[in-house]
């Protein structure tokens, strides 16, 4: 018996409510690679896969921590923010520089304030610094200093709950990039044809350039400019006609939505948030537990997502006042200060 064959036996009783959002979820998964709907009772034979992953990425993000205030006031008080951005003026200007938060609240006139997630890439760097060891100041004590960059900003909701339903629909949407990888790769199959295998893997490709997934939210991957993504949108309706020039191979889409249900069942494995304490200095150097010096403690939480290569960016749920965003001409400005 296969594993969809296993899984239809597990009879589950789900609310009408929960019902509708599981037969929205499953239309979107599999938009994702549009063949799979070719299988008879696709709906009703990966709904049990769906509703175990549903259950494990709202359960991460319903324990992201609330959303912290983004301004230049918080950076004075809140070691997060502190942390995050060089000086006060730096929050402002991070994310005034997002197109999609401008975008945002172009498109939201009654939006007084944008929930978002904001993607950073974080480095450690050891370095020689002053130190007070004892009674004497020493000024060539190994240190970590810890620095954020690529502050990016591209998931925006109007609210903290919808926000949190974006960011539950983007990891299932990362599960089945994944699964199209590993299906791909022939790691579920090995009798996998050698076109479709092709095929599939430029899908993926497209769609991860497209900013499926959690790369989206997360940031970091040089996502595609607008022109491009018309380019990428029409690249991947000419994969969609070279799909389904193969035919409808019954049993390669068979093992292709056997592949989703079995990532999707596994989502622990392949989506995960990593959190990290950490004590820092004002300056953003890293403390040991042991010393004395003025500390900021603050939880970092890292995403790692699965690809090629994978992804790790630190990140956080913030909120940000339209009224704080710089003006056009005041970007112009500082470009123009920087050349």
């Amino acid at each position: 018996m296969g594993f969809l064959g296993w899984m239809r036996r597990r009879k589950t009783q789900v609310p009408a409510r929960e019902s509708r959002e599981l037969a929205e979820l499953t239309e979107r998964v599999t938009r994702l690679s549009p063949r799979l709907r070719l299988v008879p009772r696709y709906q009703q034979r990966i709904r049990p896969a769906l509703a175990q992953a549903l259950g494990y990425v709202r359960g991460l993000v319903q324990d992201l921590p609330a959303p912290r205030e983004a301004s230049k006031q918080a950076w004075a008080i809140d070691p997060y923010i502190h942390a995050f951005f060089g000086t006060p003026h730096d929050v402002e200007l991070g994310f005034s520089r997002s197109p999609e938060l401008r975008e945002f609240f172009a498109h939201s006139p009654d939006a007084a304030q944008a929930y978002a997630v904001l993607g950073m890439a974080m480095a450690e760097r050891r370095t020689l610094g002053v130190a007070l060891e004892g009674d004497v100041m020493r000024s060539d004590v190994p240190q970590t200093a810890i620095s954020f960059s690529d502050h990016q900003v591209r998931i925006i909701a109007c609210t903290e709950a919808a926000l949190r339903e974006e960011i539950v629909r983007r990891l299932l949407d990362q599960l089945t990039l994944e699964s199209l990888a590993r299906f791909a790769a022939g790691k579920s199959r090995r009798d996998v044809l050698e076109r479709e295998q092709a095929l599939l893997v430029a899908r993926l490709r497209l769609l991860e350039r497209q900013g499926t997934g959690m790369r989206a939210v997360l940031g970091g991957d040089g996502e595609a400019g607008p022109g491009e993504q018309a380019a990428l949108r029409g690249q991947v309706a000419d994969n969609d006609r070279e799909l389904a020039q193969l035919g409808n191979d019954a049993g390669a889409l068979e093992r292709q939505l056997e592949c989703l249900a079995e990532v999707l069942t596994n989502a622990r494995a392949f989506l995960s948030i990593e959190p990290r304490h950490l004590r820092l200095s004002a300056m953003n150097v890293l403390l040991t537990p042991e010393s004395t010096a003025p500390a900021h403690e603050i939880d970092l939480l890292t995403a790692r997502v699965p690809g090629d290569p994978p992804l790790v960016r630190s990140f956080a749920l913030v909120r940000f006042a339209r009224g704080a965003m710089l003006s056009s001409g005041a970007l112009l400005e500082e470009a123009e200060r920087l050349l």
